[in-house]
């Protein structure tokens, strides 16, 4: 395993980079600054020197007259040791030095302006840098330029001007280091608290993990902060729910899953395995609060899909439907077969003939008249198949006169009817109970097709005609899995612009047609 330092040591070594740094930079800025008042103050002192002696009768006479070598040594003597320059020298008009260290040889003065009469400071380099003064010494009355005066001093090493800017440095450097290391000591501290003990490389690998684990689970989740807004849904999520893909960030509302939904996904239901529709999908939703500190943070919610199950459910129900329609068609017809045999063995040939014939007329009559009013066959044998279960549970159905269905409605508004009629029929025979009746009118228009469905019981109260259509509702004995019936024939009919509702024991669903399919 490759060693790694902790993040303690990071912060520390990165904060003690910074104060050195800071450091660094204070002590560029302090030699700059003391390099700057060397220039400024003692120049003007060297200068001041420089006029002085530049004025001096002694300099003035001897630089007039003949070279007088003894009074000007002493004068420039005098000056540099009062002065507390390094040297001090006088030129003269040609810039040969007269008296001084360099005495004989010319005096830089390229760039000075005593040469025009005019004071100067400047820094000069000859074999070692420093900072000169040059005053020019003019004949007293004529103004004459007899030569010039050259007082200067060396420049300070930058150690010098670094111990001259900032003489308790090391004891800056030394109490910043100190902060930094306490500080980063108890940041890093404060730091481990929060990331419960962990280090960078081990968070970043729980974020690997997660986002791995997130996105390849099967099932849908999505997290909700404390105002209603999203900050997270993995991959399945998204799709169950058919969200964009910044939806992270944005409030619950705001992203067209509809009232019940949002409600759902923010407030939760209060009870596990919580069944809804959305947009023809059956989905499970499981809510649970966060809690951090006794505070609740927001909500994580799953979502499992069930429509695969619940067309599976469908087919079995259609399967378990066909089953008992047959049951019941075979009951009858051996308590038929029952009857004529017993009819036959009593000689009553004629009543047994008789029987048979009516029991031919009675069925074929049903048949007839289910096919003459419905010409989808498809919905014509549904109705004609729950006929015989209520027939079974001793419920009459009844199929209204005034019905009407031209033609075949076509595959998918077919598939649509038969899955709407079935609900809406299966619950008007367990409201009805036994000795009830149940009644049917489906009717056709211009725009649309009307399932009308009429059952003995007590209907809906008005208070609970608003939930019945609702997911997972239901005023059976729940068992996990009703509730889904009535919200599926809302949601079929809301698809293809229709309309579902209840008035008492009379429930409506309105199926706009296709354009292709209108007469």
């Amino acid at each position: 395993m490759r060693w790694q330092l902790s993040l303690a040591r990071q912060i520390l070594l990165l904060q003690l980079g910074i104060v050195l740094l800071a450091v660094l930079a204070v002590a560029a800025v302090s030699v700059a600054q003391s390099d700057a008042a060397f220039r400024r103050d003692e120049g003007k002192k060297l200068l001041l020197h420089a006029e002085s002696l530049a004025t001096n009768d002694t300099v003035r006479h001897g630089m007039a007259g003949s070279v007088w070598y003894g009074p000007l040594a002493a004068a420039a003597e005098m000056t540099r040791g009062t002065s507390g320059a390094n040297f001090v020298m006088v030129a003269d008009t040609h810039g040969i030095v007269v008296t001084g260290q360099l005495r004989g040889r010319p005096a830089q003065l390229a760039d000075s302006e005593a040469l025009e009469g005019k004071s100067w400071t400047g820094v000069i380099e000859d074999g070692t840098k420093a900072l000169v003064a040059h005053a020019p010494v003019l004949e007293a009355g004529t103004g004459k330029f007899l030569g010039i005066v050259i007082v200067g001093k060396e420049y300070p090493s930058l150690p010098e001007l670094l111990g001259n800017a900032a003489p308790d440095l090391v004891t800056y450097l030394l109490l910043g280091s100190a902060l930094g290391v306490t500080g980063s000591w108890l940041l890093a501290r404060r730091i481990k608290r929060q990331t419960l003990g962990l280090e960078p490389a081990e968070i970043a690998g729980l974020v690997e993990h997660r986002e791995a684990m997130l996105h390849g689970i099967k099932e849908g989740l999505i997290s909700l902060d404390a105002t209603g807004r999203v900050t997270l849904a993995n991959d399945e999520a998204l799709r169950l729910l058919n969200l964009p893909r910044d939806a992270a960030g944005k409030a619950v509302t705001a992203l067209g899953l509809g009232p019940e939904l949002s409600a759902l996904l923010t407030q939760g239901s209060g009870e596990p395995d919580h069944v809804v529709v959305h947009d023809s999908r059956v989905l499970v939703l499981n809510r649970m609060p966060v809690v951090v500190r006794g505070r609740t943070v927001g909500s994580v919610t799953t979502l499992r899909d069930q429509t695969e199950l619940t067309s599976l459910e469908r087919e079995l129900d259609v399967s378990r439907t066909t089953t008992d329609t047959l049951r019941a068609q075979a009951h009858e017809f051996t308590n038929r077969l029952h009857t004529i045999a017993g009819l036959m063995q009593l000689g009553q040939y004629d009543e047994a003939v008789s029987f048979i014939v009516q029991a031919g007329e009675t069925h074929e009559a049903l048949s007839h008249d289910v096919q003459s009013r419905i010409g989808d066959p498809s919905l014509a044998a549904l109705v004609i198949a729950k006929a015989s279960v209520a027939a079974e549970q001793r419920v009459e159905l009844i199929v209204d006169p005034a019905s009407r269905l031209a033609g075949q409605a076509g595959e998918h508004l077919s598939a649509d009817l038969v899955t709407v009629t079935g609900n809406l029929v299966d619950n008007a025979i367990d409201a009805a109970g036994p000795g009830g009746w149940v009644k049917v009118l489906i009717s056709q228009d211009d725009d649309a097709v009307t399932v009308e469905v009429t059952d003995s019981g007590h209907g809906v109260d008005e208070t609970l005609a608003g939930h019945v259509f609702r997911s997972g509702f239901t005023t059976k004995d729940a068992d996990g899995h009703r509730g889904i019936g009535l919200a599926l024939v809302s949601r079929i009919c809301a698809a293809r612009g229709g309309q579902a509702h209840v008035n008492g024991a009379v429930f409506t669903a309105r199926i706009p047609l296709p354009r292709k399919a209108k007469p």
